[in-house]
């Protein structure tokens, strides 16, 4: 597989707060591309991820969360699940990185659900896209967070 270097950005963390992709060069780091903020299949996978977030911090792994709502849908929803990781606004342009990523849905306005592992040099080394109403669950980040690590000497 050739080495694809993953497409920096720069999004809204919140209503006073940005995150770049290269801010988190040295670690690996899990892309979570998802459709709405509030959906029934987006809460399930994002509280799962939530609920399991001990075996990221395993690996180092940081997690963000990335969908076309808006910041403060992202800081409601995030308090109302409990959830401690960054959720990103791809608000405006709409979907300018989910577009990046060749994971928005023209059709349907928002971002596909997609998973992107970026290895800490900011190499993508797992992505996998799934439909809108499947909840990817989280084996395959969890395998392919092994086998970073496990490539990187870890």
């Amino acid at each position: 597989m050739n080495a694809e270097l993953a497409s920096d950005f720069r999004l809204p963390s919140g209503p006073d707060s940005t995150l770049a992709l290269s801010e988190l060069r040295g670690r690996p780091v899990v892309l979570v591309f998802y459709p709405a903020d509030w959906s029934p299949v987006c809460s399930d996978q994002l509280s799962l991820y939530e609920t399991i977030r001990s075996e990221f911090d395993t690996y180092g792994a940081q997690l963000v969360g990335i969908s076309v709502d808006g910041v403060w849908c992202h800081k409601a929803f995030a308090e109302n699940r409990g959830l401690s990781f960054p959720l990103l606004s791809d608000f405006e342009p709409k979907g300018a990185v989910s577009r990046q990523y060749d994971v928005y849905r023209e059709h349907d306005g928002c971002s596909g659900r997609a998973l992107f592992l970026i290895d800490p040099t900011g190499v993508i080394e797992w992505r996998e896209v799934v439909e809108l109403d499947e909840n990817p669950g989280a084996d395959g980040i969890l395998r392919a967070l092994e086998g970073t690590t496990a490539s990187s000497g870890r």
